[in-house]
């Protein structure tokens, strides 16, 4: 069996316990005069108990039954100051770096043997230094028991209160990559709402001026160009301003709202005349209900992507926006437009799009649908369709 290695600090204080009982020893420094075995015997249970003290930390439970053993020899002897005072310290060595179970049970040992060694010297002396003796007993044993208990228990409590340190920092630190992460998305979303549509009708157009040899044709192409240019160059600087502006007195930013809807329908039909496409907006809600200002602004969104994604992908016919709610106040936004195989100029789409839409609906807990469906007897064969249902919350007390 291959021994641990013990600590280099307890090595230094066995020997140096060691050759402090040596020294008691030559000076002829005793714990009683008379014992039935010659003076030179002290030095052996010092010796034996300093041996099993190097090994405290690794082996506590085994230094305790050694130095017990010891200190049991050592009553025989002369006596040793030395013996009892590293019998003290295997004892507190035992409840601090013992086992939980050891921790537990040495306290309560040292307790328990105090006691009884208390009652069986009254009745063997029977004279009131038995009970001297018993006080003795008890501060080599219930002493260090309770001092290594007490250190035990304010090292656990260190480790505890380090581990939630810890805890919290983690999660701290997960809340801050998430908040990083859900501010780049909603970043990423609105530069692409904002600036998306001014940039595919700027494809369109400009691949329409390339394409066709009509002078009429290519000065409306780069007027299309140069408008959607100066409106696409605003809204980034808007948002570059507000990026950099981390001022918390800065003027609040008015977000899109439902009212704009036609604005941006009559920017769409604009853009996608050359494509040969028309674009009506349907509104039946109830005007006269507010609608939470978060609902507005996805809405709005989510319309502005589809005219987007209609003007890059749609075949000519009409593009209808349509708005409604149910009874319980959702709002139910749909975008419809031709779908087929375009021959005419088009915009390369990255599919994030999409993805903002779902995303949006999502932070409402609403559903969104887009694809392909069958379109009207009258009207083309397949639709694009873009249907999202936003659910509207009443945020006010009920009622008592």
């Amino acid at each position: 069996m291959t021994l641990p290695r013990p600590h280099r600090n307890d090595v230094y204080a066995a020997v140096a316990a060691f050759l402090s009982g040596v020294l008691l020893w030559s000076l002829d420094l005793y714990v009683q005069r008379e014992a039935p075995l010659p003076p030179w015997a002290t030095l052996v249970p010092l010796a034996g108990i300093c041996t099993a003290a190097i090994f405290r930390r690794p082996l506590p439970l085994t230094t305790l039954l050694v130095g017990t053993l010891m200190l049991v020899a050592d009553l025989f002897t002369h006596g040793s100051l030395i013996t009892l005072l590293v019998f003290t310290d295997t004892v507190y060595a035992a409840v601090v770096y013992g086992s939980a179970a050891t921790a537990r049970r040495v306290p309560v040992g040292s307790v328990l043997f105090t006691v009884a060694s208390t009652a069986v010297l009254l009745v063997l002396l029977q004279e009131p230094e038995g009970l001297f003796l018993g006080v003795l007993v008890g501060m080599i044993t219930i002493a260090p028991a309770a001092t290594g208990a007490i250190i035990r228990n304010h090292r656990n409590a260190a480790d505890a209160a380090r581990l939630r340190a810890e805890q919290t920092a983690l999660l701290a630190e997960m809340d801050r990559v998430q908040a990083i992460t859900a501010e780049r998305g909603r970043m990423a979303r609105e530069l692409h709402d904002m600036v998306a549509n001014h940039l595919s009708a700027i494809a369109i157009h400009s691949t329409a001026a390339l394409s066709l040899d009509d002078p009429a044709t290519t000065g409306r192409a780069l007027k299309v160009i140069r408008e959607n240019s100066v409106a696409g160059l605003a809204e980034m600087r808007r948002l570059i301003g507000l990026l950099r502006d981390s001022s918390e007195d800065r003027e609040p930013v008015a977000a899109p709202t439902l009212a704009g809807l036609e604005s941006l329908v009559a920017q769409a039909r604009t853009n996608g005349t050359a494509s040969g496409l028309a674009f009506a907006l349907d509104d039946r809600r109830d005007t006269a209900l507010p609608m939470p200002a978060p609902v507005e602004l996805a809405a709005y969104r989510i319309v502005q992507e589809s005219l987007t994604n209609a003007l890059k992908h749609a075949d000519p016919g009409e593009v209808r926006v349509t708005l409604s709610q149910d009874p319980t106040g959702a709002l139910t936004v749909r975008v419809s437009s031709p779908y087929g195989s375009r021959s005419g100029p088009r915009a390369p789409g990255s599919g994030s799009g999409l993805v903002g839409i779902r995303e949006r609906v999502a932070l409402l807990d609403g559903e969104v649908d887009a694809g392909p469906v069958p379109g009207p007897p009258e009207g083309p064969g397949k639709i694009w369709c873009v249907r999202a249902v936003l659910p509207v919350r009443d945020d006010k007390e009920p009622e008592a």
